[in-house]
């Protein structure tokens, strides 16, 4: 066999494996991202349904990926003005530590709504347990005293009391209304009420003393939690100081000392330092948060 043959079938030989190898890596990424999308969009429908957005879940996903690249975008334009030490390696990493945050965005606003509008229900119930209680004392059924609290207009609180209340009209028993709303709030004060007003009607116990109590420890346990935050609160700054201060002094050196710098962008070992170095702060920040987040 000649020497030209040979080099002909290596060419064809390394020229297959490297189309089947590149088939393979294309399928798996098609394949992950696939699967990634369907429980990106699965998780925003449950977090839009907790805080009652109508908005499709696709949308949140296009939102996601617009503010990312915008984000990077802008970033890197901002580092091309005003460094005069642009490399390629700099610039991929700013555009990822400012795209990467920028892509979880929206979805860390829909936590956050979440939370917030948990504990005001929760500051809320408490009146809500003091009315259902007075409305017992004057004669109501549960199911009226419930509907009270569900006319008024005090949001979070009404809307889903009204929830309640409308499957109670639709023939669902209250057991698994209230199983409901507990799956839609996720609020151990609310599944206090609930148990207690199924044991009650199951035990034939007290219902306006047993919400009186409740109201009590609910308000007890509200002055606990918010002298808990005061006290916890330099800590939670720290968390954020310490994940915000190395990017920051990064920067700053990079305009100080731009030479200095490009010795991490432009070799291997820098640039594993600097992934390093967040994977450290990353941790550090969620350590210090861990820390100081104190449930009762």
């Amino acid at each position: 066999m000649s020497e030209g043959f040979r080099e002909i079938i290596a060419s064809l030989s390394a020229g297959v494996s490297i189309l089947l190898m590149t088939m393979v890596i294309a399928e798996f990424f098609a394949y992950t991202s696939k699967t990634y999308k369907e429980k990106y969009i699965s998780e925003a429908a449950t977090e839009l349904d907790d805080v009652l957005l109508n908005m499709p879940p696709g949308r949140i996903l296009d939102l996601s990926l617009a503010l990312a690249a915008i984000a990077a975008f802008l970033a890197v334009s901002v580092f091309v003005l005003w460094s005069d030490a642009f490399t390629w390696p700099k610039a991929s990493f700013i555009a990822l530590i400012t795209g990467l945050p920028s892509f979880f965005a929206p979805r860390l606003f829909l936590r956050h709504k979440k939370k917030m509008r948990l504990v005001k229900f929760n500051e809320q119930l408490e009146d809500a347990l003091q009315g259902m209680s007075s409305s017992l004392k004057a004669g109501f059924s549960i199911n009226q005293a419930l509907e009270t609290v569900a006319q008024e207009n005090r949001r979070p609180i009404s809307v889903e009391f009204r929830l309640l209340v409308q499957e109670l009209r639709l023939g669902v028993t209250l057991e698994k209304a209230l199983h409901n709303m507990e799956n839609r709030m996720q609020s151990d004060d609310l599944e206090l009420v609930s148990t207690a007003i199924i044991t009650a009607r199951q035990t034939g116990g007290e219902l306006t003393v047993i919400f009186e109590r409740l109201a009590g420890v609910i308000r007890e346990r509200t002055r606990i939690q918010g002298k808990i935050r005061s006290l916890t609160a330099q800590g939670t700054l720290q968390a954020y100081i310490v994940g915000i201060m190395p990017f920051v002094l990064m920067f700053a050196m990079n305009y100080v000392a731009p030479k200095m710098m490009s010795v991490f962008f432009d070799s291997i070992i820098g640039i594993l330092l600097i992934v390093g170095v967040v994977l450290l702060v990353i941790i550090g920040f969620f350590s210090i948060k861990k820390i100081t987040t104190i449930d009762i």
